[in-house]
């Protein structure tokens, strides 16, 4: 399972994923689930998958071949003229890697099935994030739906919905991010350490913003410790239900 966010603020977006994979209940293991492609100066895109590993290693996989070798593969993730060129090519790329693993063809429940959060900013555009469905088609963050979860997303929803305001500080994003991270991961262990993080600034076309959260990492251990004394300290001060 996996747990991705990705958030839209006033000033840029941030981007964050868990890294835990697993194949049943006790065989557990990491794997990136975000990836990055710039042009520095003139894009600069995040991708974070969900689902099959097989498919969205496959997806991530073609996707980086082609953008390699641009002048020889069409299309590329580096020559798309828009954001919505890029979604519509990941789209594609992903219905097409689920079509060919799946030799009866996609279904909603197919076991082959994945989702893509991808975001970014391409030169003479603004900053955008879609999520790419298993069919390919895809829908774009707005001011209503300022932010898309991928993933194990039931645990991590309510502090984003009470919390999440578009003219927080990237700081008070991430500190956001670490508790909806940390809700989840207590309440499914197919969500873990380590984290990765991306801040993407508006208009600076570059992937330098990214850190690794680990087990450990004083700043996530301070912040998650923090909140869990502040929910106890509030529930102490709710009214008792006697009956």
């Amino acid at each position: 399972m996996t747990y991705c966010v990705g958030m839209r603020l006033n000033s840029g977006l941030v981007f964050m994923s868990d890294t835990r994979t697993n194949a049943g209940v006790d065989n557990f293991s990491s794997a990136r689930k975000m990836f990055t492609w710039t042009i520095p100066g003139e894009r600069a895109i995040t991708l974070m998958t969900a689902g099959n590993l097989a498919t969205t290693q496959a997806v991530v996989a073609l996707l980086d071949e082609r953008s390699k070798a641009a002048e020889d593969r069409d299309p590329s993730i580096l020559r798309q003229s828009t954001m919505f060129q890029v979604a519509r090519l990941v789209g594609t790329t992903l219905k097409e890697v689920i079509s060919y693993s799946s030799p009866t063809g996609q279904t909603a429940d197919d076991r082959f099935s994945a989702s893509v959060i991808v975001g970014g900013q391409i030169k003479g555009g603004q900053p955008t994030i879609f999520l790419v469905y298993p069919a390919g088609n895809f829908i774009e963050i707005t001011e209503d739906s300022p932010f898309f979860k991928i993933g194990e997303t039931k645990y991590g929803k309510p502090i984003l919905v009470r919390a999440y305001d578009p003219g927080m500080r990237f700081s008070e994003a991430v500190r956001l991010l670490m508790v909806s991270f940390d809700s989840t991961i207590k309440s499914n262990l197919s969500v873990g350490l380590p984290l990765d993080l991306h801040i993407y600034e508006n208009d600076s076309f570059h992937t330098d913003r990214q850190q690794r959260i680990e087990e450990g990492d004083e700043a996530y251990t301070k912040t998650t410790a923090a909140w869990s004394n502040a929910l106890k300290s509030a529930l102490e001060q709710l009214d008792t239900f006697d009956f």
